[in-house]
């Protein structure tokens, strides 16, 4: 078969078989147990902390607006792929439609961008707030917060056109089983019946730009707010500007650590067990983690929070 017969052969691919993780039928129940608990404490953690941002009028300041935006994003980014995960631990087909596949693909990648974005901007937030407070008001104010809010959502979004056009391209035709639990990049490239390098490098290029530039500028921010935080005397909110920066790296490390060992780590795409492990650390350990360590690490957060739970 030539390249141009298997390029039309793509039409006879109308779903995929997400193989999950390949496990018994009772291992698989434990598993959906299991992931179900998760699923709805993330749910519970982040939605507690989007309710006592706009419930407590003490917490409508640009941080905890940045930081109720961004709960919101994780509670989409676990919606985007664990729903699937669990229905498919019920099923015996453990199919995805063709359209349905590149979609979660479009939406998964938009999503791990956008937070990317949100990163960078939380930050920056950190920085005007630390090293020019004075100026911090004027700065950040809530028209300027809502417009960088948005452009992260937009940019999220807008960055990820160009590899889920590119993947809806790759002819699939000698197989449509994924050896995944969700439609990630590389799983799905590695069952393209002709090699896609330009559709390879492409995303490889796109991933590696916005994780490197985000990165970089986050690590130069947090270099200026350490700098500035130490030059603070002890008793004038040193403790304080630390754990916030301390809770906020942490996120970080978590995120970008897993995020840059699946899309930059050489010969990762060919270890199905390693892409999944991964993919679970930063798309469903990370929004569960997320809630607590802002919450347990900031006073105002666990004030507002005990008044929610009390409300309630």
């Amino acid at each position: 078969m030539n390249i141009s017969d298997r390029n039309n052969a793509t039409i006879f691919i109308h779903e995929f078989i997400l193989l999950g993780f390949l496990c018994s039928q009772e291992i698989e129940i434990l598993l959906f147990v299991f992931f179900s608990i998760i699923y709805i404490l993330t749910l519970l953690g982040n939605s507690a902390i989007i309710y006592a941002v706009w419930w407590d009028q003490q917490l409508h300041t640009p941080m905890y607006t940045l930081l109720a935006n961004f709960s919101f994003l994780e509670t989409c980014y676990i919606n985007s792929n664990v729903p699937t995960m669990l229905l498919n631990f019920l099923s015996k087909t453990k199919t995805i439609s063709y359209n349905g596949c590149i979609l979660q693909f479009y939406i998964f990648l938009s999503l791990g961008a956008t937070e990317l974005f949100f990163l960078a901007l939380m930050a920056f937030d950190r920085y005007v707030a630390i090293c020019h407070p004075l100026h911090y008001p004027i700065i950040m104010t809530k028209k300027v917060c809502g417009a960088l809010v948005s452009a992260c959502w937009v940019g999220g979004f807008l960055w990820s056109v160009t590899p889920a056009t590119l993947i809806s391209q790759v002819p699939f035709c000698d197989s449509n089983v994924i050896d995944h639990y969700l439609c990630d990049l590389g799983a799905m490239l590695a069952i393209s019946c002709v090699p896609v390098p330009k559709t390879t490098l492409t995303c490889s290029t796109i991933s590696a730009v916005i994780l490197l530039v985000t990165l970089f500028y986050i690590l130069v921010s947090y270099t200026l707010v350490l700098r500035a935080v130490v030059q603070v005397p002890k008793d004038s909110g040193r403790k304080k500007a630390f754990s916030t920066c301390a809770s906020h790296l942490v996120v970080v490390s978590l995120f970008y650590g897993s995020v840059m060992v699946m899309y930059l780590s050489p010969g990762a795409a060919n270890q199905p067990g390693q892409q999944k492990f991964v993919t679970m650390l930063y798309s469903i350990a990370t929004p569960l983690l997320n809630p607590l360590i802002y919450s347990l690490r900031n006073k105002e957060m666990k004030t507002a929070l005990r008044k929610v739970f009390c409300k309630v």
